[in-house]
């Protein structure tokens, strides 16, 4: 079952927003069994997330992984096409200015996939670290509101 964090704390913000008043306070009465499903399904739904990010991350590794692959593969095509086709000095340096442009252009495009990569799991990762500050936060209130409703003990 697929749990999205965000909706589970939209669930437990209902529950809390939509709770029965405690006359002349602001505090609410909670049904305990839901609010402690709701923080098992977090609990649950938290490492999801962790894994998802981590997939990501090992996704822009294959990426510039097969960049680095391919640009390997141009560089050595072209430095085998340079040497089959050297006849004299100026078709050397023709070559070897070809192979450098490949070499910069494949090194170039595996530095714009490489940051992308970066980019995408970096924009992954503070969306995680937001849904869980929230989910935290929401968590932390719950725990003030279940406080604030235990009985006080009165000393004699």
């Amino acid at each position: 079952m697929d749990r999205d964090i965000q909706f589970l704390v939209e669930r437990l913000e209902a529950l809390i927003v939509n709770a029965r008043k405690v006359p002349m306070t602001s505090n609410v009465m909670l049904e305990q069994a839901a609010v402690l499903d709701l923080i098992d399904q977090l609990r649950i739904s938290i490492p999801e997330e962790v894994k998802q990010a981590k997939r990501v991350n090992q996704d822009s590794e294959r990426l510039v992984t097969r960049a680095r692959e391919e640009s390997d593969q141009i560089i050595a095509a072209a430095q085998e096409q340079a040497a089959l086709l050297l006849q004299d000095q100026s078709i050397l340096r023709d070559a070897e200015t070809q192979a450098q442009s490949s070499l910069d252009r494949a090194q170039t495009k595996a530095d714009e996939t490489m940051r992308g990569a970066d980019q995408y799991a970096a924009d992954v990762l503070v969306r995680l670290e937001s849904d869980l500050v929230k989910t935290l936060s929401i968590i932390k209130r719950s725990f003030e509101v279940l406080e604030e409703r235990r009985p006080q003990t009165t000393e004699a």
